[in-house]
């Protein structure tokens, strides 16, 4: 969360409404260490541009739309076991951009049966990596939540043509998702079914009678990452033009290796491009990483993530509409059905967000030095100097 005054004062300079300032999540390892470092180094802001109303009806509009209407039986139940808050949890959203979008869901069976072959066969085919299996019990690892969800749905319907239940959950790990199988059935009972979390509450399908879905396909969701260097000609002028072309470059290579981005008709030379990529937290990631190595060599760039050029482009082009004071390095992109965007302050901002949240006891010395020192030009008639307190003041701010 923010603090009050560094809200306010966010707010004041941006016209937006900032949710957070770096990041509360928990690193484990290496890579989320050094990605948390970068968060609250920069102090990286996360803007809500229209929020997102996330409720039960939201939640299911939202699955059925990335699992694809196709995947899912006419006929089912959807339960809501624990509401998700009607807010963006920040550590949630910064987990999946550092963590990826895989993960594992757990399949039980009543009773042993050769079926639990068969479905070994059926993940394997949907580029799923089995785990553990056991004849009444498996675990695998599946490239996305959305893929996890709509195998599970497949295999419960196998099941169900065989009249053997099969239950299901999705998790960010083997044991998260057994844990979730094991919440799912106190609650709903031993019924087939799949349990999830969408957004930070935790939900299910369950089915009651069989059903034969076609072929069971992942839904083509294309995610794209737009780029343009902000003043591009300004950049230029001030360093010249190899050195736009080895930011860009820079950029180029860490989306091609690092995110499994593909580019699309970039020019080398050039100051914006537009990539492809086969989930949307590789390419905020892609844009945030972009936007930290623009910052570092004194770039500023605007970024739009959609499901298509156009959206994408037109979510990167929202940074020329916003009232702020100067131009925002931000990387914009949907969330629930949201509109949210990160942006990297420029080192002033970030140095008087540090003073606010980080030493407030070097902030009430500076006022109350300014309060007596101005207080002091009243009395001996030299108030017309008071900003020389001021000065001194911002100097000691922002130096020492």
């Amino acid at each position: 969360m923010v603090n009050g005054l560094t809200k306010a004062i966010i707010k004041s300079t941006t016209k937006l409404n900032p949710i957070a300032v770096g990041t509360k999540f928990f690193p484990t390892n290496s890579l989320e260490t050094e990605y948390v470092e970068l968060f609250n180094y920069t102090q990286t802001i996360l803007f809500e541009l229209e929020k997102a109303e996330i409720n039960s009806d939201s939640i299911l509009q939202n699955l059925i739309r990335d699992v694809g209407a196709e995947n899912i039986p006419k006929d089912y139940s959807f339960y809501e076991l624990t509401p998700a808050e009607n807010k963006i949890e920040e550590y949630a959203l910064v987990s999946n951009i550092i963590m990826g979008s895989d993960r594992y869901f757990y399949i039980e069976l009543q009773h042993p049966s050769n079926l639990i072959n068969i479905f070994v066969k059926i993940i394997q085919n949907e580029k799923g990596e089995v785990v553990e299996k056991t004849a009444t019990e498996l675990v695998a690892k599946m490239l996305s939540k959305n893929d996890a969800i709509r195998v599970a749905i497949e295999l419960i319907g196998i099941g169900l043509s065989e009249g053997i239940q099969v239950i299901s959950a999705v998790g960010m790990t083997g044991a998260a998702s057994i844990e979730r199988a094991i919440h799912y059935t106190q609650n709903v009972g031993s019924f087939p079914g799949i349990a999830f979390t969408k957004l930070g509450g935790e939900y299910a399908l369950v089915f009651d009678s069989p059903f034969l879905l076609k072929e069971s396909r992942p839904v083509d969701l294309e995610n794209y990452l737009f780029i343009d260097l902000i003043n591009s000609t300004k950049f230029i002028d001030k360093n010249g033009r190899n050195q736009l072309v080895d930011l860009m470059n820079g950029i180029k290579n860490f989306i091609e290796t690092e995110c499994g981005g593909e580019l699309e008709g970039y020019r080398e030379g050039g100051d914006d491009f537009i990539a492809r990529f086969p989930s949307k937290d590789l390419a905020i990631r892609a844009g945030l990483d972009a936007a930290w190595f623009a910052l570092d060599n004194g770039a500023k760039i605007r970024a739009g993530v959609g499901r298509s050029r156009r959206e994408a482009g037109e979510r990167a082009q929202l940074v020329d509409s916003l009232k702020s004071t100067a131009p925002l390095s931000l990387v914009v992109f949907e969330l629930a059905n949201g509109l949210y965007a990160y942006n990297i302050p420029s080192e002033f901002t970030r140095t008087l967000i540090n003073l606010i949240e980080n030493e407030k006891a070097k902030l009430i010395g500076v006022f109350a030095f300014v309060f007596i020192f101005t207080f002091l030009m009243s009395i001996l008639g030299l108030g017309v100097f008071s900003f020389v307190g001021v000065l001194i003041a911002l100097a000691y701010a922002f130096i020492a």
